[in-house]
Parts: structure tokens; C-alpha cells; sequence
């Protein structure tokens, strides 16, 4: 019976011996794992070479961990196959930083941080953790339970020596201090492991910190790009207008007046810069829109005429529009200029000819397709599809092709700003684009637009717009708190034919009109200290219902435009302005019942 007692405490011993090995290999291949990705991500960081020395030696030690892992855990068992998770994961997970690692070496650092913003690789090793965390949990309950028989065993043999002679005795005694021993030492492994996963908590934490600064550091390159190609396209602009005021001036001092080509072409310059601005919040998601049910083939349809004309007679172009096309509710001058600025896109592809297909068809994107691609919702869309049969692209100029002011156009054939207008307002109408293209094979983009489910509303009549060339003869009261702003919109109300009153504040907007009974619209400013205009629009419309009003701003996230959307029913003029589209706007304020 002793004999039996004492094989089973030496078999308990060795087990235990052995589980504590197996939780060392694992929390040593759990530290190499990590070490080869902060490598990884500081190289990626950096560029610095020094940086992959924990990845290659990870690569070096884990063959041998692995194969001495597969000793330790027999096949069959719980343990058995949570280290097959273990080891699939991590093989994911060392291809994954070996692919990130060749595409940066090979120059395309892009791609391979978007397979690290991915997050596949932290799936990955958040499997490696939690099968690790597992086997723990399995060992450390076989290890209480060892240690509970242990101790039932011990007892026996103490009641045990107390009847046998001293040398049985002895020999408990001695039994009792080997145990004594073994579980010190199982306390210290305890410890030791203890001190592992303080370790590797303090290693997750630096890599978090790596990563929150490789993402700092894609910001800053983002808006370090914008901000260049802002810097440029308006200095150019600026000069132009600069240029030519300086001219004007001086001619006009020598009593001079041919100046018209100065003025014409600082109006270009300005015009120009007042576009670039619309592209920019059209990238940024923050322009005005004015939503409305759409029939896509209807509107492909009325463009065929404006496309001809755009794109030469050089291009052939066909329309396949789908039957049964569902309706969407998005902006449609936006839809029109997103198709417009794909297929100027397309003719400069193939060099003014070859052939240029719009497609419409109704399209379900499913949860497997949302899932791979970020900002996508699940559900039924109204596709818009370009296709043209030029050059194509490769995968590098696609990764960059909806970035503001990347083209690869020659210097004056393109701002860069086509493609990130067409991807803003998608996005802020809460759609989706997809590029598919290869070299050589020409380029198909498709717009997607979230299918609109509820009552279409009747077409509201025409409204009788006034004609502009028609001399005004009403008092405008003019609201706006920047002097120089208010000073040339008074000129140019004037210039239209209108009487104007001006004021500087909502207040004093109020005291004015109540004081002039002749006051017919109001032009105002949205963004104002004190007062907006908004709520001085409220206000003013209770002392006189039948007062029109067109507000004007250069702001997009003001009272009357809300995610991007304008409010029903406003008149609405978004600085800078045009003579001919101040005159425009308020003849059609003017004229509304």
C-alpha cells in the first residue's frame, strides 16, 4: 500500500513538473509573438532597420519552441487542440508581419498599414492569448487538484508511521520535507509566471503607445498633404488677383481704362478659388445638400446632351440603365456633377477616345461585403456605374486615388480634387464608391446610393422665377457683422437696382425693420455674434409674416444646414457669391408665394 501511495505522489510530482514546463514554453512563445510585432511595428514606424532584430530573432527561436510545445501537449487532448489554435493563429499572424514587412521594403508602406489598421493581426493575437489563458486555467485546476491528493497522501502516511517502526518514520518525515520542497518550487514557477505576464502587459502597452503614434503620424502626412495643395492652388489664385489689381491700379493712376482684362482675370482667379473651396467641403463632407427622390435613370437620361458636349464626339458613349431601378434620395446636381467629374476622369483615361459606359442596376450590399469595407452599411443600393476603356490603374494609384490633390494627370490638366469630391459627397449622402481597375484594362467606378424606401412626394410646380435683367425695385434690409462684407454686398444690392438698409447686428436688424414698413426681403448672415440668423429670421417673420428671407455663409454647420443638409423651404446663398447668383437667388426668393 505504500509503495502504491508513494508512485502516485511521484507521478503527481512529474505532472505537475511538466505542466509548469508547458506554461513556461507558452508564455515564451506569447513573449516572442509579441517581440516580433512591436518589431515589426517600430520598423514600420521608422524605417529603421534595428527595429526587425526582435522580429528575426523570434523567427529564428520559434521552430525549436514549437516543436518542443508539440512534445509537451499529446495530440487528443483539451490542451492538444487549443495549441493548434495557438499555432494557426500565430501562423496567420507571422505571415501577416512578414507581407507588411516585404510591401514596406518593396516601397508601398501604404498598403501595409492598411493591412495593419486592419486588425486582423490583433484577432490573431488575441487567439494566441486566449488559448494560452485556457491552458492555464486547465493546468493550474490540475495542479490543485494534484496538490489536494498530495496532501490526502501525506496524511496517510502519518497515520501510517505512527504505528510502523522509526524507520518508516523517518522515511515520512523525509516524504514530508521533499514535499515541502516541491511546493516551493511550485510557488516559485507560480511567481515566475506571475513576472511573465507583468512583462507582457507592459510589452502591450508599448505597443499601443507605437501604434497611437504610427496613427498620429498618418494624420499629421494627411493634413501635410491637404494643406500643401491648399497652400498652392490658392497662392496661385492670390497671385493672379494680386497681379492684376496691382496692374489695374497703376493703369487707372495714369488715367488709363483699358483695365477689362485685369478685372476678368482676377474674377477668373476668384471663381476658381471660390470652386476649389466647394470641392474641398465636398472631400470634407460639410457642403450644403439639398435632398431629393432621384430616379438615376431619368437623370442619366436628361445628361446625354451635357455629356456629349463635355466629352467631344471623339468618345463613344453608351447608357445601360436597369429596369425597375429603385429610387434614392440624394442631392441631384451632385449626382449630376459626380457623374460629370467620372467622365472628364474617363476621356483624359483614354486620351479623348475610346468608349464610355454608364450603367444603373439595383444592388445589395450584404453583411460579408460591409464587414471588408469600413463605413459601409448592409443593404439595398442604387448602383451608378462608369466604365471607360482607357489606361486603367494599378493598385497603388487606386490606394490613393480619392486623396485631395493626388492626380496623375500633367501639371495644369487636373487639381487632384475630381475623385475626393465625388468620394465626399457619397459618403456624406451616406453612400459608397468602389474603383475596380487594372493596367491596361480601362477603369470601372460605381457609385452606390442607399435605395429610398418611403412615399415619394408629389413634384412640387415650377416656381416663376423672376428674370434678373428686370430692374428691382424693393428695399432689401442687408444683415451682416463684417463691415467689409456688408460694404460690397450693399454695392453690388445697389448695383442690382434694390434699396438697401443695412444693419450690423440681429438687434439692430429688428429695430431697423420696424422702423421702415417698405423692407420686402431680408439678406442675413447665419453665423453672427449674439443673434444668429436663424433665430433672427424667427423673430423678424413675427412682427411681418409675408417677409422673405435668403440667408448667406461661408460656414456649412450653422443654423440652417444640419449634417450637411439644408432645412426645408430655405433660401439659401453660400458665400462667395457672383452678382448674376445674388441677382438669381433673390428674384427667385422674391417670386416664392
Amino acid at each position: 500500500m505504500r509503495a502504491i501511495l508513494a508512485e502516485t505522489q511521484i507521478a503527481d510530482r512529474d505532472a505537475s513538473l511538466e505542466a509548469i514546463e508547458a506554461q513556461q514554453l507558452l508564455s515564451s512563445l506569447q513573449s516572442l509573438a509579441q517581440d516580433a510585432e512591436t518589431g515589426q511595428r517600430g520598423y514600420l514606424l521608422t524605417g529603421e532597420k534595428n527595429y526587425l532584430l526582435p522580429y528575426q530573432h523570434a523567427v529564428e527561436a520559434l521552430p525549436a519552441l514549437l516543436k518542443r510545445i508539440d512534445e509537451m501537449f499529446p495530440a487528443g487532448s483539451d490542451r492538444a487542440q487549443l495549441v493548434v489554435g495557438i499555432k494557426d493563429a500565430l501562423a496567420r499572424k507571422q505571415a501577416e508581419l512578414a507581407e507588411t514587412i516585404r510591401l514596406y521594403d518593396t516601397g508601398n508602406s501604404a498598403k501595409a498599414l492598411d493591412i495593419v489598421r486592419g486588425g486582423r493581426g490583433k484577432l490573431d493575437m488575441d487567439q494566441i492569448r486566449a488559448n494560452i489563458d485556457a491552458i492555464r486555467r486547465i493546468d493550474g485546476a490540475s495542479l490543485a487538484s494534484r496538490a489536494e491528493r498530495m496532501e490526502q497522501i501525506e496524511g496517510w502516511l502519518r497515520a501510517g508511521s505512527f504505528a510502523a517502526l522509526l524507520g518508516i518514520f523517518l522515511l515520512a518525515i523525509y516524504t514530508i520535507r521533499q514535499s515541502s520542497r516541491r511546493f516551493q518550487e511550485v510557488a516559485t514557477a507560480q511567481d515566475a509566471l506571475s513576472a511573465k505576464n507583468a512583462a507582457l502587459l507592459s510589452e502591450i502597452e508599448t505597443r499601443e503607445k507605437a501604434e497611437s503614434q504610427l496613427r498620429q503620424v498618418q494624420k499629421m502626412e494627411a493634413v501635410g498633404q491637404l494643406t500643401g495643395g491648399i497652400a498652392h492652388d490658392f497662392n496661385n489664385m492670390l497671385a493672379v488677383i494680386t497681379s492684376a489689381m496691382n496692374l489695374a491700379q497703376r493703369k487707372l493712376a495714369r488715367g488709363e481704362h483699358d483695365v477689362q482684362s485685369f478685372v476678368e482675370a482676377a474674377a477668373d482667379a476668384a471663381a476658381r478659388a471660390a470652386n476649389l473651396t466647394a470641392r474641398l467641403l465636398a472631400f470634407s463632407r460639410q457642403q450644403p445638400l439639398a435632398p431629393q427622390i432621384v430616379d438615376a435613370n431619368r437623370l442619366v437620361t436628361g445628361m446625354s446632351d451635357l455629356l456629349r458636349r463635355t466629352l467631344g464626339h471623339t468618345v463613344e458613349i453608351e447608357t445601360v440603365l436597369a429596369g425597375g431601378l429603385w429610387k434614392t434620395h440624394a442631392d441631384p446636381s451632385q449626382v449630376e456633377n459626380a457623374i460629370i467629374n467620372l467622365a472628364v476622369n474617363a476621356r483624359d483615361a483614354m486620351d479623348d477616345k475610346g468608349k464610355l459606359t454608364i450603367e444603373t442596376a439595383n444592388c445589395f450590399l450584404d453583411e460579408a461585403y460591409a464587414a471588408a469595407h469600413p463605413e459601409v452599411k448592409a443593404g439595398q443600393y442604387v448602383m451608378i456605374a462608369v466604365t471607360d476603356t482607357g489606361a486603367g490603374m494599378s493598385p497603388d494609384i487606386i490606394a490613393k486615388a480619392f486623396e485631395p490633390f493626388f492626380t496623375t494627370k500633367p501639371v495644369a490638366k487636373g487639381t487632384g480634387l475630381g475623385l475626393s469630391q465625388v468620394f465626399g459627397f457619397v459618403k456624406q449622402s451616406g453612400g459608397h464608391v468602389k474603383i475596380y481597375s487594372e493596367p491596361g484594362e480601362g477603369t470601372t467606378i460605381k457609385i452606390y446610393l442607399p435605395r429610398f424606401t418611403g412615399p415619394e412626394e408629389a413634384a412640387a410646380p415650377p416656381k416663376a422665377i423672376g428674370r434678373s435683367d428686370v430692374p428691382a425695385t424693393e428695399t432689401v434690409l442687408l444683415v451682416e457683422d463684417d463691415a467689409r462684407v456688408r460694404a460690397s454686398t450693399a454695392a453690388a444690392l445697389l448695383e442690382l437696382g434694390y434699396t438697401v438698409v443695412e444693419a450690423a447686428s440681429g438687434e439692430e436688424a429688428l429695430r431697423k425693420l420696424g422702423e421702415n414698413a417698405a423692407i420686402g426681403l431680408m439678406l442675413t448672415d447665419i453665423v453672427m455674434p449674439g443673434m444668429n440668423g436663424r433665430q433672427l429670421a424667427e423673430q423678424a417673420r413675427g412682427h411681418s409674416h409675408s417677409l422673405k428671407v435668403v440667408f448667406m455663409t461661408g460656414f456649412t454647420r450653422n443654423a440652417v444646414v444640419h449634417n450637411g443638409v439644408l432645412d426645408h423651404d430655405v433660401h439659401f446663398i453660400a458665400k462667395p457669391f457672383t452678382l448674376e447668383q445674388l441677382a438669381a437667388k433673390l428674384r427667385d426668393a422674391l417670386a416664392t408665394p
